[in-house]
């Protein structure tokens, strides 16, 4: 049965900061997408995170226990959807990623990290060691290995990275030796060939132009250089809302989507990108406070690895439009457009504010 909590202990402060960010990335849609054929989408963005909020309450009043006692229902299941969208999922662009469904486009893979990182939570719960043993290191495996390699083959390269940063994050703060942290940095050097091996040519390319940015600006590389142009004319204040050249001139690809944060860097400005950071420190700073004050290992990593996935998203994200990370895909938490990213984002908070309301429960 579960415990009866109150909304006092509900974190505002949190819930403020989704609420900002995600204003923000609605205000930004909106000026990118004015007067084109995608003016609709900030619509849709701001119903997203309606639908959002919605799951946000809904999950925090559940007990994380409850959920985690039907994790490996939840995981068989993720698993099960994933290799019916291999099999018969409709392509979109080379990849079958979404569920098609009243108009709606559903990225499976997004929800997929919450379920990696509730099944690792789940498991974590049961070890009262100090350090992990190879076995545990073995079962960690074998429970990110089995959807991280459906996604990668759908292909989703980006959202398979995550459920690495999951893994890690897991590891962590479960504690494990160096000898044995060695040995897997040794394997995992000795096994880069092989994974990049089976790198798409599109994949390939990126990271290509990763390493020689300059080769090629008028093919590969135009993106990042377009993006770079962008981020350099907002200068300090930025040109304003809607101001954007760059942009409003068609030369940011995806502006609205994986370049929203060179778009915004144009509008606002050196100024707003660091205000807009700041928040994104301040949402990490509450997420890992909620961790250290969670009343068990369970409720401790679930906020723990929702905030490494985030940490990832922003860090690579941010990265990619300077020309510091391959251009990936991954989406700009609560900013870039897309519904299936808003939801698990918002999914994710859902959790962290459970466990944080259940901290001084016994």
């Amino acid at each position: 049965m579960q415990k009866k909590v109150s909304y006092r202990e509900f974190d505002w402060w949190l819930v403020a900061l989704v609420l900002l960010i995600s204003a923000l990335g609605i205000l930004e849609i909106y000026s990118v997408t004015a007067e084109t054929e995608l003016a609709a989408q900030s619509k849709k963005q701001f119903y997203w995170v309606l639908i959002g909020l919605v799951a946000m309450f809904a999950i925090s009043r559940l007990d994380y226990h409850m959920i985690l006692g039907h994790v490996p229902w939840i995981y068989l299941g993720s698993v099960v959807v994933l290799v019916a969208l291999l099999v018969a999922g409709e392509p979109v662009g080379g990849a079958r990623r979404w569920i098609h469904w009243g108009g709606l486009n559903f990225q499976v893979s997004e929800m997929v990290k919450l379920v990696i990182i509730m099944a690792l939570a789940r498991y974590f719960a049961g070890i009262d060691r100090k350090y992990l043993g190879w076995k545990d290191l073995f079962v960690i495996g074998a429970l990110v290995s089995v959807p991280l390699l459906l996604v990668a083959l759908q292909p989703d390269l980006g959202t398979a990275l995550t459920f690495v940063v999951i893994a890690l994050a897991g590891v962590a703060v479960a504690g494990i030796r160096i000898r044995q942290v060695v040995l897997l940095v040794l394997a995992g050097a000795l096994l880069m060939p092989v994974g990049l091996s089976f790198l798409k040519p599109y994949q390939q390319e990126r990271l290509k132009t990763f390493l020689q940015p300059d080769a090629d600006i008028q093919g590969s590389g135009y993106q990042i250089n377009q993006s770079k142009i962008a981020i350099g004319s907002g200068g300090f204040w930025g040109k304003g809302l809607r101001q954007g050249t760059q942009n409003r001139l068609g030369f940011i690809p995806g502006a609205h989507t994986d370049f929203i944060f060179a778009a915004f860097a144009e509008e606002q400005g050196f100024a707003g990108t660091v205000f807009v950071l700041l928040l994104y420190l301040l949402l990490l700073m509450r997420l890992v406070d909620g961790a250290q004050s969670a009343v068990d290992r369970a409720g401790s990593f679930l906020i723990t690895g929702f905030a490494a996935v985030l940490f990832f998203q922003i860090a690579i994200s941010t990265a990619m439009i300077i020309g510091l990370a391959p251009v990936t895909g991954i989406p700009l938490p609560l900013m870039t457009y897309g519904g299936s990213s808003v939801l698990f984002t918002f999914m994710g908070f859902g959790l962290a504010l459970s466990v944080r309301m259940r901290r001084f429960v016994n």
